[in-house]
């Protein structure tokens, strides 16, 4: 019996079982192959010549790579579906020109390579135990926000490139939407660099954003709030959301979790929540923004959040995932909210979710 399935390869055409089989099984070196030939200038060169196409020695004084070192990885490129070969002539595939040129693909790549690959080793430790085993790799941290700030530079800014990647399109589109209702005051839970606070405090002249994070992170949110002369509205609190019994602070019209909640468990979740209902009144709404794997239009999306919890699992906390939405749905409910609105359709991929006290 012969079974068929498409993935991306060489032009898209199915591959067979078996196939799609050893694509996995050598899957890592593969990756590795694609980021040198990206970032050794072959993928670039390829681009250049167009239909021309290029022969091994042009690969070599482009990359300065030796003709053996050039000639395996444009065996295992060309293997891969990033070029083809006619006439001794490499020609580059639109495979190899998305490694090359596509945003999200280099985003992914280079947080998969920086972040994730060496700790990727440690999966099974981490999936056994319940911990980031792989982020052994780097600090003896329990989590990698405590250690963001300490993370090797280029790690930190591939962790960072991925994560704006992901939620700095969507802004623009959510501020009116948070500013509907007029809010005064905003907790900024997890608030990051301080990119979401300055969109909003330069929106709306008359509000305060108060931001929870890692000491760390607060330093270079206020540094970047400061930089845009916006410092005298914001307010910093250092918070571990994992304290359980440490309360959320009161007074808000509007608490703000941006791909926030999928760094904890289950349980965590409704404790944060629980906790985040406690510090509101009737009036003030929860926003919650997420990427789920069941509200996405097309499998790739769904894929790379599959991959992404897998990152959860090994480096990050070992213990959260990229949820289905019904998932965080019962979350919200067992802390004591209601879901007001559930937009799907967020700029790429994301889901906003309001909640409300709920009415007993």
């Amino acid at each position: 019996m012969s079974h068929k399935v498409t993935t991306p390869g060489k032009s898209g055409e199915p591959l067979d079982a078996q196939s799609l089989a050893q694509h996995l099984a050598f899957g890592p070196l593969a990756f590795q192959a694609a980021l040198l030939l990206r970032d050794h200038g072959v993928l670039e060169l390829g681009r250049r010549r167009g239909d021309e196409g290029f022969v091994a020695d042009d690969a070599c004084a482009a990359s300065k790579l030796s003709r053996y070192a050039v000639q395996v990885l444009l065996d295992a490129g060309t293997s891969s579906g990033l070029f083809t070969l006619a006439d001794d002539r490499y020609r580059l595939t639109t495979v190899g020109l998305y490694v090359l040129k596509d945003r999200m693909t280099r985003a992914n790549m280079d947080f998969v390579q920086d972040v994730c690959y060496l700790g990727a080793y440690r999966l099974g430790d981490a999936l056994r135990e319940g911990r980031p085993a792989g982020l052994e790799v780097f600090g003896g941290w329990p989590t990698i926000y405590e250690g963001l700030k300490d993370l090797p530079e280029g790690v930190r800014r591939s962790w960072f490139a991925f994560d704006h990647f992901y939620s700095d399109g969507v802004f623009p589109q959510l501020v009116p939407m948070v500013l509907e209702r007029r809010p005064r005051r905003i907790l900024d839970c997890g608030g990051n660099t301080g990119k979401w606070a300055v969109q909003l405090l330069g929106a709306d002249p008359e509000l305060r954003v108060t931001i929870l994070d890692h000491p760390g992170q607060l330093a270079n949110a206020r540094d970047n709030v400061a930089a845009r002369g916006l410092a005298d509205r914001l307010d910093t609190r250092p918070f571990d959301f994992l304290v359980q019994d440490a309360p959320l602070p009161g007074g808000h019209d509007v608490v703000w979790m941006s791909q926030f909640l999928d760094c904890f468990s289950e349980d965590e979740i409704v404790s944060i929540l629980s906790r985040a209902r406690a510090a509101m009144d009737d009036d003030a709404r929860l926003f919650i923004l997420e990427t789920y794997w069941d509200r996405q239009s097309h499998p790739t999306a769904a894929y790379v959040l599959a991959m992404t919890s897998l990152y959860f699992a090994a480096m990050a906390n070992g213990n959260s995932r990229m949820y289905h939405s019904r998932d965080l749905a019962a979350c919200i409910a067992a802390a004591g909210l209601e879901l007001e609105r559930d937009i799907d359709g967020i700029g790429m991929s994301h889901t906003l979710m309001i909640c409300r006290r709920a009415r007993r």
